[in-house]
């Protein structure tokens, strides 16, 4: 039996890819789309929507101004939520799951499965290598700053780490944000630029040596494994999970 999917964010640039490759894939249906603005295929009510499909997944690609209520309602509802969105406060998490203890929220701060392998190698890298900078460059309409996937690889590279980075002087600052935000004791510099998609660098420096790791999601199909994966996998999960290296490695 196909798992049934609805899609809120639908009219969107990544709701649009979603569309597209869950359609594609036999093991799919998608029975609802939600988004701002009514249009043909495109419904406004997600809660009417939720009670009439019964979906097995509600597939969240908003932002995070919306994400979070959006998916308590499907969890309230016992539908597993997968969460595309980033921005979510630490608030809107823990509420999120404790709603998910009797179900599933699978958080996918990337789909691109390139981008979670980076994240993979680079957390390789900072064992041997604890001294690290994130560069992270998004297209213009990309609001939230750092992105979920330099906030997590920050993240991987602390829990990586077998040694302290080094401690630096402090610096003297000509611009204030020179030196970027530090996440997780690493520091993390974010890029908004026309022409740009979605794109990381990691930086790792040693003695006599440099490390880059880098991945480039030139175009949003090469978020459509991700999704395809996570929608099949929320389906075994409990409680909140974050990360789709959860189910790749």
């Amino acid at each position: 039996m196909a798992i049934r999917v609805v899609i809120v964010g639908a009219a969107g640039r990544m709701g649009l890819v979603a569309s597209r490759c869950l359609e594609a894939d036999p093991r799919f249906e998608v029975v609802g789309r939600v988004g701002r603005v009514e249009a043909p295929g495109i419904e406004t009510d997600l809660v009417a929507c939720l009670d009439r499909e019964k979906p097995d997944v509600l597939l969240e690609l908003t932002t995070g101004r919306t994400a979070g209520q959006h998916a308590l309602e499907a969890l309230a509802r016992g539908i597993r939520v997968v969460i595309g969105a980033t921005g979510l406060s630490s608030g809107e998490l823990d509420e999120i799951e404790k709603a998910s203890a009797s179900s599933a929220a699978f958080l996918v701060p990337n789909f691109a499965v390139g981008a979670v392998l980076m994240m993979h190698f680079a957390g390789l890298a900072a064992a041997w290598l604890p001294d690290a900078e994130i560069i992270e460059l998004h297209h213009e309409k990309k609001v939230d700053a750092p992105s979920g996937t330099a906030m997590r690889t920050a993240q991987i590279i602390q829990e990586s780490r077998t040694s302290d980075a080094m401690k630096l002087g402090e610096p003297l600052l000509k611009a204030e944000g020179a030196r970027g935000a530090v996440i997780s004791e690493v520091p993390v510099h974010s890029v908004r630029l026309r022409g740009m998609l979605a794109h990381q660098e990691v930086l790792f420096g040693g003695q006599g040596e440099v490390l880059t790791i880098r991945h480039d999601s030139l175009d949003r199909s090469s978020f459509e494994a991700g999704i395809c994966l996570a929608c099949e996998k929320v389906l075994q999960m409990s409680g909140l999970v974050v990360g789709l290296e959860s189910v790749m490695f």
